[in-house]
């Protein structure tokens, strides 16, 4: 599939039109210098380059070399290093061209990939809770705690997701330039997708008791007090 293929999606970011009700609420792209800082780590490239041309300069002079051989080492350190930085700056800005984050009514979506586009749904029942990270560049990234039930591949959806986290990958809006206003639309998304499942297995509980004699369990509602994450996103309704 080509990029050009985008031109195809029925809503912009969107593998499919959205069911009846469900509404688009937010969408979003990454800064390709963000990626490129914080995903492909292009500064830290530069800081090696910058100590590989200083070594290999005072090496080139220790060894006996002219004034001219020690700037030629060291010259050529600089070029590799100015090559792989713009080799990882083109990746992150095809990474940030390809990548649509949305938020609807009722869940998350991740369009990324550039050789081969994926998107990736997630349901708001899926999503325990989310954070919210400001950076000094002004972009931000939400990383979203799936339910333990949950799984998603960490190599598949890097570098969307939290880094460092393994065990239990959490995807993310990385590098995005709304994130506080992101993350306000999602919070009062998830809430209010929170309640409308409450009202639904309140409805089904009283015609479950109007069937069955006896008395039928309540949902068992856990609030997250996760300190960490700033985002007050409501309960959560385990099954």
């Amino acid at each position: 599939m080509s990029h050009d293929d985008f031109n195809l999606e029925p809503v912009h970011g969107l593998p499919a039109a959205l069911p009846a009700g469900e509404r688009l609420l937010w969408q979003g792209s990454p800064r390709w210098r963000s990626l490129a800082v914080r995903a492909l780590h292009v500064r830290k490239v530069g800081v090696y380059f910058v100590v590989l041309a200083l070594w290999s300069g005072s090496s080139a002079l220790s060894d006996g070399a002219a004034a001219g051989a020690a700037l030629l080492a060291a010259a050529t350190q600089i070029a590799l290093g100015g090559a792989a930085i713009g080799l990882l700056a083109g990746i992150a800005w095809l990474a940030a061209r390809a990548t649509v984050y949305s938020v609807t009514s009722e869940r998350v979506v991740i369009r990324f990939g550039t050789a081969l586009p994926m998107t990736v749904n997630l349901p708001f029942s899926s999503i325990e809770s989310a954070l919210l990270r400001q950076h000094a560049d002004g972009t931000g990234d939400l990383p979203l705690v799936l339910t333990p039930t949950e799984k998603v591949s960490y190599l598949l959806m890097w570098p969307h997701v939290r880094p460092w986290q393994y065990r239990r990958v959490q995807p993310m809006i990385r590098g995005v330039a709304d994130a506080h206003h992101a993350a306000a639309v999602l919070a009062d998304a998830m809430r209010a997708s929170l309640e409308r499942r409450q009202a639904a297995d309140a409805g089904e509980q009283t015609r479950a008791e109007e069937r069955v004699d006896g008395f039928a369990p309540p949902v068992r509602i856990v609030r997250t007090d996760n300190a960490s994450t700033p985002l007050d996103l409501g309960p959560v309704v385990r099954a």
